[in-house]
């Protein structure tokens, strides 16, 4: 089918994400009451797992990882080059055909224009704030619901922002995203994968730039 083809990369990731989720509802669901079962806790329910502190914080500190690293990626693509990469524009031909505003585009204000000059990297950003406010939040209640269950004091959302635990489950992830990007950049250099745009072609040297 025509709408398979079309749009088989959006599909597949999205199925890939529906699967990847639902292995972690469940392994986690699985986890969580094992815990509980030690403590002499009763088990969560599958709907009330999806609702805890715990399985949320899990979820946005892995969704706001990724937005940062894909709003900071966007960005910083624009404004700076790696030699040789596939991922990076060419420091001695850096602008593109068809990077100009269209007429049909074209907005009233300077502000419209910018927004629409720079909307990839602002959604993106946005979504990286709202998965970092959802993580705090999430983190912060799943730290006091542990500390009701243990008969400990509950800490305040502010006092959570502060706390070393959070922001390592921040760093934790943000490492590694940076990383993979910058390995993706080098290697994009030397290495090659037939058909990918995020590769250069086959016969293209390692001192091409661009895909």
């Amino acid at each position: 089918m025509k709408v398979l083809r079309d749009n088989g990369l959006t599909i597949v990731l999205l199925g890939a994400f529906a699967f990847s989720l639902a292995g972690m509802l469940l392994s986690g669901l699985a986890q969580e009451n094992g815990i509980r079962a030690v403590h002499g806790e009763p088990a969560l329910t599958l709907g009330a797992y999806v609702l805890s502190g715990s399985f949320l914080s899990a979820l946005f500190e892995n969704w706001e990882s990724e937005f940062l690293q894909m709003s900071a990626y966007v960005v910083l693509t624009a404004i700076l080059f790696q030699r040789g990469s596939a991922e990076s524009r060419d420091p001695d031909d850096p602008f593109r055909p068809g990077d100009e505003v269209p007429p049909h585009r074209r907005a009233a204000s300077r502000i419209g224009e910018w927004l629409y000059d720079h909307g990839l990297g602002l959604v993106l950003a946005l979504l990286f704030v709202l998965s970092f406010v959802l993580h705090w939040l999430s983190s912060a209640e799943a730290r006091n619901e542990e500390a009701l269950a243990h008969g400990q004091p509950v800490a305040s959302l502010l006092s959570h922002l502060g706390d070393p635990t959070f922001w390592f489950e921040s760093f934790q992830n943000w490492q590694s995203e940076f990383l993979s990007t910058a390995v993706l950049l080098v290697l994009s250099i030397f290495l090659r994968h037939r058909g990918s745009p995020e590769s250069k072609p086959l016969a293209a040297s390692n001192s091409n730039t661009g895909a």
